[in-house]
C-alpha cells in the first residue's frame, strides 16, 4: 500500500467492480486524488461468509486510514451490506460512504417489473431487505443471485463466452418479463451489453454509481475537505500484487459502462 495517502480518497472493492463507481467520482470530482484498492486475490466476496467479508473489509479500512486517507468509499455492495455499520462505528472521524442497489430510483420510475441482480450475500443480508421493504412495496420486484458473474467479470473479458454463458443461465427465464434491471453489484455495469443480448435492447438499467459520487461530493463539501483546484490523480493497487492486474484496472477505468 502506498505509504503516504494524506488527502487521498480511498476506494475499496472486492475486485475491479468498484471502478464503475470510481469512474463517476473522477468525473464529478476531477481535482481529487483517489487511491483504489481491489482485493482481487480474494474475490468475489458475494459467496464468502459474513465474517470473512467483515474481516477483509476492516483489514483494508484500517490500512487506508493508517496511511492517511481523508475519506473512504466502500464501492462494493456486498462489503457495504456486511460491514458498513461496523466501519462507521470504528472510524468515527472520517467520511465513510457505501453503495446500495439502486432500487429506489427504479421503483420511482415504475416502468414495470424490476429485476434486481446482486450477489447472494447482498440479497440475503438485512440491508437489502430493509431497502426492498421501503421502496419495493408498490412495484413487482424479482431478485436473482448472480453466482459466478463477478468472478467471470474479474477475468477482464466482459464480452467473452464465460460471461455470456453465465448471464444466459441466470437471465433467460426473465426475458420478456422485466423492463428494468437494478445492477446491485458494482461489477455488473461493465456487462450491460451482454445483459441486453439476453433481456433485450429496451431494458432500463439502474445502478448507484452516480448517486454515490454525489454523496461523496456533498460530504466532502460539508466537511470543508473538497478540492476545487489542482490536478487529480488515480492510484491503483491490488491484493494480487500483479502488474497485469493493475493494467486491467487502468483499462476498466477507461471502459464504457453505457
Amino acid at each position: 500500500m502506498k505509504k503516504d495517502l494524506n488527502g487521498y480518497i480511498g476506494v475499496f472493492d472486492s475486485g475491479l467492480g468498484g471502478i464503475s463507481v470510481l469512474k463517476e467520482m473522477v468525473k464529478l470530482l476531477p481535482h481529487e486524488k483517489f487511491y483504489f484498492y481491489g482485493d482481487s486475490a480474494r474475490a468475489p466476496y458475494g459467496e464468502r461468509s459474513l465474517k470473512e467479508v467483515q474481516d477483509y473489509t476492516m483489514e483494508t479500512m484500517n490500512n487506508m486510514v493508517n496511511h492517511g486517507v481523508k475519506a473512504i468509499v466502500v464501492a462494493c455492495n456486498t462489503a457495504t451490506s456486511a460491514a458498513i455499520e461496523m466501519v462507521r462505528d470504528v472510524f468515527t472521524d472520517i467520511i465513510v460512504i457505501g453503495v446500495e442497489p439502486a432500487l429506489k430510483p427504479a421503483a420511482e420510475a415504475n416502468d414495470g417489473e424490476i429485476l434486481v441482480m446482486a450477489t447472494e450475500n447482498t440479497l440475503r443480508l438485512d440491508k437489502y431487505h430493509e431497502l426492498a421493504k421501503t421502496y419495493g412495496n408498490h412495484v413487482n420486484v424479482k431478485e436473482v443471485a448472480c453466482n459466478g458473474l463477478a468472478q467471470a467479470i474479474e477475468t477482464g473479458d466482459v464480452d467473452g463466452e464465460e460471461v455470456r454463458v453465465v448471464l444466459h443461465k441466470l437471465l433467460a427465464p426473465y426475458k420478456g418479463e422485466v423492463k428494468s434491471v437494478v445492477l446491485g453489484c458494482t461489477h455488473y455495469p461493465f456487462v450491460k451489453n451482454a445483459i441486453r443480448e439476453v433481456l433485450g435492447d429496451d431494458i432500463k438499467f439502474y445502478d448507484g454509481a452516480a448517486g454515490t459520487a454525489r454523496q461523496l461530493a456533498s460530504k466532502l463539501a460539508e466537511a470543508g475537505k473538497i478540492n476545487n483546484e489542482g490536478e487529480g490523480e488515480v492510484i491503483f493497487e491490488s491484493s494480487k500484487n500483479d502488474p497485469e492486474e493493475i493494467a486491467l484496472y487502468e483499462t476498466f477505468l477507461n471502459k464504457s459502462t453505457d
